[in-house]
């Protein structure tokens, strides 16, 4: 992550680790699925064969850690308007958590159950993911964090819920004292 927020990135980089974890994932999923099947029952496992899937697996992993995984946490802090933006990233790091523990809690069952469609399951939702962000996630790169209300108002799909009182085109807000809340400048 401090790579990508402190350096400007290439995004072709991010698309690069991204695709290679989803494919290492359907590799994960087939090389289980080929020795395992669907009893769970592997038989004879060879040991380099489980040097490679651990491999592949570390590879996906990896592979998160450079795409996925941190934008949970990069995306949030550069879409919201400075007003929300704490209470939007408290919320944001309580969802994360909350999600965190419940894959935590029921991986091994899914599993038990799927078997290798577990893999198959997650790799499902990285498609998802990569859909929702081509089509619904704006640029944000050399935006500056006060022109973000301007982003999301011409947006093709957001303009629809963001209106001009959200954020007024001329001058912005400041805070007052004794807790009358923001006022227009």
């Amino acid at each position: 992550m401090y790579c990508f927020s402190y350096y400007t990135y290439d995004e072709s980089l991010i698309h690069f680790f991204g695709s290679t974890f989803a494919y290492v994932q359907a590799i994960v999923a087939a090389c289980i699925g080929a020795k395992f099947g669907v009893n769970g029952n592997p038989g004879e496992l060879p040991k380099w064969y489980a040097i490679v899937v651990v491999l592949f697996i570390c590879i996906y992993v990896a592979g998160f850690a450079w795409s996925w995984g941190p934008l949970g946490w990069l995306v949030p802090s550069e879409i919201f308007p400075l007003e929300i933006r704490s209470a939007a990233q408290s919320i944001n790091v309580s969802v994360n958590m909350l999600f965190t523990f419940i894959v935590a809690q029921i991986f091994l069952t899914m599993l038990c159950h799927l078997k290798f469609g577990l893999f198959l399951f997650f790799a499902f939702f990285v498609v998802l993911m990569s859909i929702f962000v081509y089509y619904f996630l704006p640029e944000t790169k050399g935006i500056p964090i006060e022109e973000m209300g301007q982003v999301w108002k011409t947006h093709w799909f957001w303009s629809r819920y963001v209106t001009d009182e959200d954020y007024p085109k001329a001058g912005g807000y400041e805070m007052t004292k004794g807790g009358q809340g923001p006022k227009n400048v």
